[in-house]
């Protein structure tokens, strides 16, 4: 019966969500829709690297690399022949990409299937690796693939990247592959093979003793992980629309670690609000990086001073709420039923007066 009722509940949810997307997306201006897009995008990022380091234990600092990837498929495949025309002025373009353009959904499981498959080919040697040893080694890959885009000319236009990619990214696109990346996690976690990368998390060689194959689950996890971040990079790539090498540099993948942290590692929920409250957050100081007026005292701007104030926090967080914002504590219908109908504060007042009756009844005996 539970069961049903969270099925219902969660559709009814899906679809209010989706008509308030609607209405922000017919009513928002363009700066807004912008921020909104953003937070579906890190929100896919976040929730990504929770798989492979939350779930499975594995630090890797590889989803910039992983990003750029589904970035350059993605504007290399929706861009005009006359666009590709336009950017590759000083070296053509290869030639099987010169005329080739495809529809945005298939360019978005393209990009991701390209991410994911050169992701577990990474993933190969370096999963051989364990704690600092695989983050040095994935992070060193995601920088062979950003040199190997400045250096691509033919293929990915060099230092110069791509410009007027279209703006094919709207609030229904990227929260739709959010939604879609959050529920394909979550069931993959709470299968057999979840609970056989939590087993790889907490112990390697008690989950090897029962059976568990690492090697295997590892290599999913990443595959998983890397083809969404595909997606989510394409999704970004058609928002900004104009990309090149330095977007994906590894200050990508700390902000990504950081939201993740943030939010709490193991909870996808505390993934999906971090990521929110990061991009909402990191807009709202932006005008302390420009020049403004107290009274009659000037303050000058200082570049950089948002991930200044961002850092702190994160060093707050992580000093007075060390398992994050949610730990490993996820949303749920019969949370909130309880909630709202006041159980789950009955249940923690009589939790409160269990240890003094115990005290009494030990007195009396």
């Amino acid at each position: 019966m539970k069961i049903k009722r969270n099925t219902l509940l969660t559709l009814a949810a899906i679809v209010v969500f989706y008509g308030l997307l609607a209405i922000a997306q017919n009513f928002l201006n363009t700066y807004l829709l912008r921020i909104l897009n953003l937070c579906a995008v890190y929100t896919i990022f976040a929730v990504t690297f929770n798989l492979i380091f939350g779930y499975t234990g594995q630090f890797s600092l590889g989803h910039a690399g992983f990003a750029a990837i589904g970035a350059y498929v993605g504007a290399l495949l929706t861009l005009s022949p006359v666009q590709k025309q336009a950017n590759f002025f000083l070296q053509p373009i290869v030639p099987f990409l010169a005329n080739l353009q495809v529809p945005y959904l298939p360019t978005l499981i393209i990009a991701g299937f390209l991410a994911a498959l050169i992701g577990s080919l990474i993933a190969w040697p370096a999963l051989r690796l364990r704690g600092d040893y695989l983050a040095i080694a994935t992070l060193g890959f995601s920088e062979i693939i950003r040199i190997f885009l400045v250096n691509l000319q033919p293929l990915t236009n060099g230092a110069m990247g791509l410009k007027g990619i279209p703006d094919y990214t709207n609030l229904y696109w990227s929260w739709g592959a959010a939604i879609v990346a959050i529920f394909v996690i979550k069931r993959l976690i709470d299968s057999s093979y979840g609970r056989a990368m939590k087993a790889i998390r907490d112990d390697e060689v008690a989950a090897e003793a029962l059976g568990v194959d690492l090697f295997k689950h590892k290599i999913m996890a990443f595959a998983v992980s890397a083809f969404f971040i595909g997606v989510a990079g394409a999704l970004f790539a058609n928002l900004i629309s104009t990309i090149d090498p330095k977007v994906f540099l590894f200050t990508l993948t700390y902000q990504i670690v950081g939201i993740t942290v943030m939010g709490g590692m193991g909870s996808l929920t505390g993934s999906a609000v971090a990521a929110c409250l990061y991009t909402i957050f990191l807009e709202l100081l932006r005008p302390i990086e420009s020049q403004f007026n107290i009274g009659a005292l000037v303050i000058p701007g200082i570049p950089g001073m948002r991930m200044v104030i961002f850092s702190l926090l994160l060093l707050f967080v992580i000093l007075f709420y060390r398992k994050g914002l949610f730990g490993q504590n996820e949303f749920s219908w019969d949370w909130l039923i309880d909630f709202l109908s006041g159980k789950t504060r009955k249940l923690k007042a009589s939790q409160a007066t269990l240890p003094k009756n115990g005290t009494e009844q030990e007195k009396k005996s």
